[in-house]
């Protein structure tokens, strides 16, 4: 589906004002001041309509990422905290995505960041996932969500569980924001049995459907620090 992207909203910018003249009354002149003024007062009126309406945030941008990644991704180990990786910045405005896996912003503000991670156990038994968030390298406080899987249904049919949380926490400019995640029980690719986040490509049989990717994120701006 097209998405119509308008010019951005443009701030009223101060006119530069006539010189008055030496002179005495000259009717030009303040025709052409009364002219400047009056563009002037229209691109305030037109800002402060476009922003003070019903629908005055649709003309308003904030700073976001949403990215995603193609490849299902394994832990280094069991119980061994992994960072997500991300290969794809599907939208983004105000930040930078960094092959490393980390999200950095432009501006500092407190943020909303959401995911979700499409994890798979294909091990016979029940088994733990944490996820949490690291800014700068350092847990964030009270970031952990965890999720169970309950045991494969059979050698070829996994259990799944989408894990989705969100956050919302204060993020200085040039932060860098990732997210991690840990299992009791490790899967490896071709290997041991347990838990990983799949990922698919694009489907024609038995239905058509869109590719799942391992993990989507997304960090959204909610207010200004004060």
């Amino acid at each position: 589906m097209a998405i119509n992207r308008s010019a951005p909203l443009r701030p009223p910018k101060a006119p530069n004002l006539l010189n008055a003249p030496r002179e005495g009354y000259n009717v030009n002149y303040f025709d052409q001041y009364s002219n400047v003024l009056r563009l002037y007062f229209n691109q305030i009126d037109n800002f402060a309509a476009a922003v003070g309406g019903n629908n005055g945030g649709a003309n308003i941008q904030f700073p976001y990422i949403a990215a995603s990644d193609s490849t299902s991704q394994y832990a280094t180990g069991s119980n061994t905290p992994t960072k997500v990786a991300w290969n794809s910045a599907d939208e983004i405005n105000g930040w930078t995505l960094d092959p490393s896996g980390y999200a950095s912003p432009d501006f500092a503000g407190v943020y909303n960041i959401a995911y979700s991670l499409q994890l798979a156990n294909t091990d016979n038994a029940i088994h733990n996932t944490n996820v949490w968030l690291r800014v700068n390298g350092v847990d964030l406080a009270k970031s952990t969500s965890k999720f169970t899987l309950q045991a494969r249904k059979s050698a070829l049919v996994y259990n799944f569980v989408v894990a989705y949380s969100s956050v919302v926490f204060e993020v200085a400019a040039g932060d860098e924001i990732e997210l991690w995640w840990a299992t009791d029980q490790a899967a490896t690719s071709g290997g041991a049995t347990g838990i990983y986040m799949q990922a698919e490509a694009a489907q024609t049989s038995p239905f058509a459907h869109p590719s799942v990717p391992s993990a989507i994120g997304s960090i959204t701006f909610v207010s200004a620090l004060y």
